[in-house]
């Protein structure tokens, strides 16, 4: 609800509200906001309630810093020892980015996307940079979906993912490290022109 925007700034988090929206007990809300909170995405205040927060500007430029650090080395690494069974499955999961583009299906898009760079996570074959950008992913995803529906930018994104199989394609390392962090700093960029730090 937070990422979609249903949920913004300043809202108030009503137990019993959400209980019912979502058709769960007090229990294991308390622990997915125990979770939120530990992530930076809402407040809880003793006595008075959960609030949902918003970083400052500089906070997310340095989630989108940080993740195209990593994630540009796992592009990296990726490439260099892609195995063909991975680039297949890139290639089939790029070829359902193009059709979700065509058809401007913004929401399928970014769960394909969501698989495709789940994938190149995977074919770099480091468990340990897995397990730091699994920690990282969801605080970026949030603003990774809104960034899509920002003008131009389903555009940007779909030319950035093929530089970026195109790299994967000619086993090119330093090519597909470029194309990761390159896209992911973009991401920011266009977030930055618009976000309204309050």
């Amino acid at each position: 609800m937070i990422r979609t925007g249903a949920l913004n700034k300043g809202d108030r988090l009503l137990e019993k509200e959400l209980c019912a929206t979502l058709g769960i007990s007090r229990t294991p809300l308390s622990g997915a906001l125990r979770s939120l909170a530990a992530e930076g995405l809402i407040n809880i205040i003793p006595h008075r309630g959960a609030y949902v927060t918003k970083p400052s500007i500089q906070e997310i430029r340095e989630m989108f810093e940080v993740m195209s650090l990593l994630e540009g080395y796992c592009a990296g690494k990726a490439a260099e020892y892609m195995p063909s069974d991975y680039l297949e499955t890139l290639e089939n999961l790029h070829k359902d980015l193009e059709r979700h583009y065509q058809k401007r299906d913004a929401k399928s898009y970014l769960a394909v996307n969501h698989q495709l760079h789940r994938t190149v996570q995977e074919a770099a074959g480091n468990k340990i940079l897995c397990e730091m950008i699994d920690s990282l992913r969801d605080k970026v995803l949030l603003y990774r979906h809104r960034q899509l529906y920002l003008p131009n930018r389903f555009d940007a994104s779909i030319h950035e993912h093929r530089e970026l199989i195109e790299a994967f394609r000619n086993h090119d390392p330093r090519k597909a490290e470029e194309a990761m962090k390159g896209h992911l700093m973009n991401q920011y960029k266009v977030l930055e022109t618009l976000y309204e730090d309050k």
